[in-house]
């Protein structure tokens, strides 16, 4: 699956394509041995903004692991990007520590910058730049030579499908395409951490999946740890490893979603779609939850699943999905015991 150069635009092969096949530079900083596997060592970590009394953040103690994909759940407002700008060096902590490969984050000014891609929610350096010269621009700054950084924009425009739109000014570009830029720039250079706030936000459901498969492929072709934080626990669940929940600035639980989940009651979730003037018959007793007109959420112990199918009327049901317990579940599980 070999990639060629053609007419000036890069193309692969069979039309799929691998990171190892295009010409994206590696990233020229080494990075720092981590014996013990630590990308990021977060301890006791407390923020409260000035004028204000509750903290943003409250006591996070937080490890994140090499080559790993850590998701951070939480509502608007429950710290999620207070707690990554710090991760960051934006946002200088009340109280704490935080330790990314070893070296405390605050000691050097370009650390950060030199081993982490961040993505943040509303980049306004971008906003006088088009996309191609935000994408050479960034290479460059990160010590590329004018012809890497010109293959390096190049290639990211392939990856995220915005070749048509190398020349158009970020203002002009929509909320979505504007999002996909502020990921290509995170990459550039193949940093060995991307932290991304929000990466779907604005999507359509193309450009999700496009983000899902990208990210997976670079953490499964380069080793890249990725740290993303969201409020859509579906979305979440598509690509994670590990996930730490946050309610309220404190972080309630951190895990893989398997392990999680068996603290949260083990009832299969079935839900049911249905036109609302013919709704279905269920047995008398079932633990059933109007969501909407039209769609319920039905609670059912393993043994009752099985009489509960065979029982639907599916001239009535338009469609229906049966599972366990979900990112969502353990999330309103968790906030629930504050």
């Amino acid at each position: 699956m070999g990639g060629r150069m053609a007419n000036g635009e890069w193309r692969m092969a069979n039309g799929g394509w691998r990171f190892a096949d295009l010409p994206i530079c590696e990233w020229r900083f080494a990075i720092c041995d981590c014996a013990d596997g630590v990308v990021y060592d977060v301890r006791g970590l407390v923020k409260v903004y000035p004028g204000q009394t509750r903290p943003a953040n409250q006591a996070i103690t937080l490890q994140v692991y090499q080559g790993e994909i850590f998701g951070m759940l939480g509502e608007n407002g429950a710290g999620k990007s207070t707690l990554v700008r710090q991760m960051v060096n934006l946002l200088r902590p009340t109280f704490g520590s935080i330790e990314l490969f070893g070296q405390p984050v605050g000691q050097d000014p370009l650390y950060v910058p030199l081993h982490v891609g961040y993505m943040p929610q509303e980049p306004h350096a971008l906003n006088n730049l088009s996309v191609g010269e935000a994408l050479f621009f960034t290479a460059h700054l990160r010590e590329m030579s004018r012809a890497e950084a010109g293959r390096e924009r190049d290639a990211l425009l392939h990856v995220w499908q915005m070749q048509e739109l190398r020349h158009r000014y970020s203002p002009r570009l929509s909320g979505g395409q504007r999002r996909l830029l502020r990921l290509a720039v995170a990459m550039v250079g193949s940093p060995p951490v991307l932290i991304l706030d929000e990466p779907t936000n604005d999507l359509d459901p193309q450009r999700r999946r496009l983000v899902w498969d990208v990210l997976r492929r670079l953490n499964h072709e380069r080793g890249t740890t990725i740290i993303f934080i969201t409020h859509d626990a579906i979305e979440a669940e598509k690509i994670i490893q590990r996930v730490g929940i946050m309610h309220d600035g404190r972080l309630v639980a951190v895990g893989q979603p398997g392990e999680l989940k068996q603290h949260v009651d083990q009832k299969l979730r079935l839900e049911l779609f249905f036109s609302p003037e013919a709704p279905p018959g269920l047995p008398p007793g079932t633990n059933c939850r109007p969501l909407e007109p039209g769609r319920w959420l039905v609670f059912l112990e393993r043994d009752q699943v099985m009489a509960v199918l065979n029982g639907l009327n599916l001239e009535r049901i338009e469609d229906f999905r049966l599972q366990s317990a979900t990112l969502e579940d353990l999330y309103l599980h968790y906030a629930a015991q504050l």
